[in-house]
């Protein structure tokens, strides 16, 4: 039984770090990609510009085109090839970053991941999920090797939408019940072998910093403050989930993001919304007791995430619909299989429509 423990090989975090980023990437090459959004580079460019001008870089910027598909992936090698670059800059959100990690392992460079936002678990991770060009779950990507280097600026992070980090806790909030999961099925990880108990022991501190944080940091981003709260936060959303999930495993909560993803209604709705959501599903599937279901739904509605499939857009969700998501979450090559029992699409259809009903409940 092999036990794989993986991790970005550096992890900064700190306000202004952006400013600093040329002592990040130097090391890694002199011709950097540096992948962007147009919006993005209207918000921190200049920050990234700054940070790049105390080296002796030539970086080339690419915008995004806002969906990490294969074919965004093979246009950025392809210019990345041309221009002779030699490292991959991500900047932005989880599927710029994605899709910067996918374009770095094409191109056999290094990369380095800015997030200006902590919605989601990705940066750290040596996985990106790629997505159809129509927006609906293609399939996990998994790399040889983490990031090279993350690099989190915390002063940015504060600045950008609260929802955003709000949907960050989403997805932090399903890493220690799929790692338990997949720990107690003895399943296997996104890092290739088993978890062991380094992961699952910061599977659990992420969840605890959410349950202990994540009120206040809200409350402190509201006011536009940058407070120990949310710097606990921005960490757990990122470093102590991104591990957490990789080297513990997934299970049933991201499995059924990846089946609403069949739902065009859920589309405009960001990835750690539908993941609290699946949550809440996978908790209703394994039976959880009632005071740890009443903990998770408290938590997320205190904080602004969904507890029902309405606040999703999903404005009725017939049983037919229901099977056709379940059906996707159940999918041989997806994560359902982590769960500590047999699981039939029946049964996560079942999950997900007493989920919505148990939402309703204590929203009512």
């Amino acid at each position: 039984m092999t036990k794989i423990f993986n991790s970005p090989s550096k992890y900064v975090q700190g306000p202004g770090e952006l400013g600093r980023l040329a002592d990040y990437v130097a090391p890694l090459g002199s011709r950097p990609l540096v992948l962007n959004t147009r919006s993005g580079r209207e918000r921190v460019g200049v920050l990234v510009d700054d940070g790049l001008d105390a080296g002796s870089l030539a970086p080339l910027d690419v915008d995004f085109n806002g969906e990490c598909s294969q074919g965004e992936v093979d246009r950025l090698e392809a210019i990345a090839r041309d221009a002779d670059c030699d490292v991959v800059i991500g900047v932005g959100g989880g599927k710029t970053l994605d899709t910067a990690k996918a374009c770095a392992y094409q191109l056999g460079a290094p990369v380095v991941i800015c997030p200006t936002i902590a919605s989601s678990d990705a940066p750290c991770s040596a996985l990106s999920v790629l997505y159809t060009d129509e927006g609906e779950f293609d399939r996990y990507l998994f790399l040889p090797a983490n990031p090279n280097v993350v690099v989190m600026d915390t002063r940015v992070i504060a600045a950008s939408p609260v929802r955003l980090t709000v949907s960050g806790m989403g997805d932090a909030l399903a890493t220690y019940f799929e790692a338990k999961a997949t720990h107690d099925s003895d399943g296997s990880t996104c890092a290739g072998g088993k978890g062991g108990l380094a992961a699952l022991s910061l599977a659990k501190l992420c969840y605890d910093t959410l349950m202990a944080d994540g009120v206040k940091a809200k409350v402190a981003l509201e006011a536009g403050t940058l407070t120990p709260a949310v710097e606990h936060i921005i960490e757990a959303n990122t470093l102590l989930s991104g591990i957490g999930f990789e080297s513990s495993g997934l299970a049933a909560a991201h499995a059924i993001h990846n089946g609403l993803t069949r739902l065009p209604e859920c589309h405009p709705y960001f990835h750690g919304e539908k993941v609290a959501f699946g949550t809440l599903a996978q908790l209703v599937l394994a039976d959880a007791p009632t005071d740890q279901l009443e903990e998770v739904l408290g938590f997320c509605i205190e904080v602004g995430l969904p507890v029902t499939l309405g606040e999703l857009g999903v404005e009725s969700l017939t049983r037919d619909r229901a099977l056709l998501v379940a059906e996707a979450a159940c999918a041989p090559g997806d994560t359902m299989g982590n769960m500590p029992f047999d699981v039939t699409p029946e049964m996560v259809a079942d999950a997900i429509l007493a989920a919505d009903a148990l939402g309703h409940y204590y929203l009512d």
